[in-house]
């Protein structure tokens, strides 16, 4: 099983558009920031295609063709939406070539919100049969998650929605196990994915305990309205007491070398392309 960061920035990725910062300027590729998405790969062994091979997206954001390329994926079998914003749902239409190549649709996870808008943008994706021309567009299956409700299985990994807030948004995080009954193994699991956080509400806690690598928002030092600094970001993971923790969604304000250098051990800013196995 692989776990990969396939971006690991802000919405406006790092370098900044028209920013010459000292990080917008490093040569270390650790500060070159994607917009924030990570892909599960693994082998299921009761797939019917050849090789068998399963992946799990969490979110698409508009950079997803560029990191679909450098990860070298081939096929996308579902993609678990954390919430609408444009940043980590604005890869969409990509996923019309991993049709192609699966011949299969692609199932999208998301609470209803988050369905809402992408019916709304994508239009001609969710109701097709008023597009003009036939046009080439994507091929997707819409179900509908809580996180109040209990866990779903996806080709043999147990997925927990964690309810999370972003600002006064409502938000979900995903904690992934193996099913009761499944032979898939990993070192990283159980795995927390909480981006875009700046609170975790008291019920929510109980879903990250015991979990062995904890993946968190962690936006800037300075203090953010919807998300939580780097600060913020190390006392939550302390109390989670994770084996690993692994900080995304960062700004330019984070220079990758020097601010991980000062962060406590099991911790670490991600960077893009970092592969967990």
């Amino acid at each position: 099983m692989r776990f990969e960061f396939l971006g690991t920035g802000t919405s406006a990725g790092v370098p900044n558009i028209g920013c010459d910062c000292r990080v917008c300027t490093s040569t270390d590729p650790r500060d070159n920031r994607l917009r924030t998405s990570a892909a599960i790969t693994f082998r299921d062994e009761k797939a019917s295609h050849e090789g068998g091979e399963r992946v799990i997206l969490i979110d698409a954001g508009p950079d997803l063709r560029q990191q679909a390329l450098r990860a070298k994926m081939s096929r996308c079998d579902a993609i678990l939406f954390t919430h609408n914003h444009v940043d980590h749902t604005f890869g969409l239409d990509e996923v019309r070539r991993f049709n192609v190549v699966q011949r299969a649709p692609v199932n999208l996870y998301a609470e209803e919100k988050t369905h809402e808008f992408l019916r709304r943008v994508y239009q001609h994706v969710f109701d097709a049969s008023k597009n003009v021309n036939d046009s080439f567009v994507a091929s997707v299956v819409a179900w509908r998650i809580s996180a109040t409700l209990e866990p779903i299985e996806l080709y043999g990994l147990q997925v927990t929605p964690i309810r999370l807030l972003h600002g006064r948004l409502p938000v979900v995080g995903y904690r992934f196990d193996p099913a009761p009954g499944s032979t898939l193994i990993a070192p990283w699991m159980p795995l927390a994915y909480c981006t875009d956080v700046s609170a975790i509400p008291p019920e929510s806690w109980s879903r990250l305990a015991g979990v062995r690598t904890l993946v968190l928002d962690a936006l800037r030092q300075r203090k953010h309205p919807t998300h939580l600094t780097l600060d913020q970001a190390v006392i939550i993971a302390e109390r989670i007491e994770a084996k690993q923790t692994w900080f995304v969604h960062m700004a330019h304000d984070l220079m990758h070398g020097e601010t991980d250098e000062g962060l406590p051990e099991g911790m670490g800013l991600a960077y893009d392309g970092l592969v967990l196995e």
